[in-house]
């Protein structure tokens, strides 16, 4: 749900949210009480809230609730319109704030670095730029959507968050396909690694750094 005008115009005016929210409260009227809720999900797709199976709708509505009962999904923003204004508004989205949370929790855990790098920084910018300019049925959405739906394919778990007072807090997140080792992970003397091949790292990693400093020293 989108709010424009109504003496939004100045960003220096904080608007009074209690006067226009329709789907939650303000953070400061949420209960003083935190609030869990499991997100589970199947190669990138949410299907299920604490346990209990749900379809899409039923499961949206639900966050919905929680989400704005708890002052969830507020965001204040100046966006660049299509046609190249700029625009102010107040968005109610507690759903998809946690969706778009406990999703991006889970990918952390079962993508490998490279790939979920490239994709932050090449392909989720763009996916939602064309989204926005109504440009879903053209030839590069859909390629970027046989790219998306090749790194869900692992992105399978439970993601478990902290609902409070407008934050949304890591409780825990477990997958079948997880890539995180505790043994590798370690930074205590192990038999998994030499540590001592970092040294050797380190310094191939910063030559070209040093040579460009050695000949910029010259």
């Amino acid at each position: 749900m989108s709010h424009e005008g109504l003496d939004l115009e100045d960003p220096a005016n904080e608007p009074n949210y209690d006067a226009i929210l329709e789907m939650g409260v303000s953070p400061e009227k949420a209960p003083d009480k935190a609030a869990y809720v499991t997100v589970s999900f199947e190669k990138g797709v949410p299907v299920a809230l604490d346990g209990v199976t749900m379809d899409g709708v039923a499961l949206i509505e639900k966050l919905n609730q929680l989400g704005g009962a708890n002052g969830v999904g507020i965001v204040d923003m100046v966006e660049n319109r299509l046609v190249g204004m700029k625009s102010r508004g107040v968005y109610e989205t507690p759903g998809g704030s946690i969706l778009y949370k406990a999703h991006q929790a889970l990918e952390t855990l079962t993508i490998d670095r490279d790939t979920l790098h490239y994709k932050q920084q090449m392909v989720s910018g763009k996916f939602s730029e064309l989204v926005y300019y109504g440009q879903w049925f053209t030839p590069l959405r859909e390629a970027l959507s046989s790219f998306v739906d090749t790194t869900q394919e692992n992105v399978t778990g439970d993601v478990k968050l902290k609902l409070y007072k407008g934050n949304m807090i890591l409780a825990s997140v477990t997958s079948p396909n997880s890539l995180y080792d505790e043994e590798i992970a370690t930074f205590d003397e192990d038999d998994v690694y030499d540590q001592m091949d970092s040294q050797g790292f380190i310094n191939l990693f910063g030559l070209p750094i040093k040579v460009k400093a050695m000949k910029q020293g010259k």
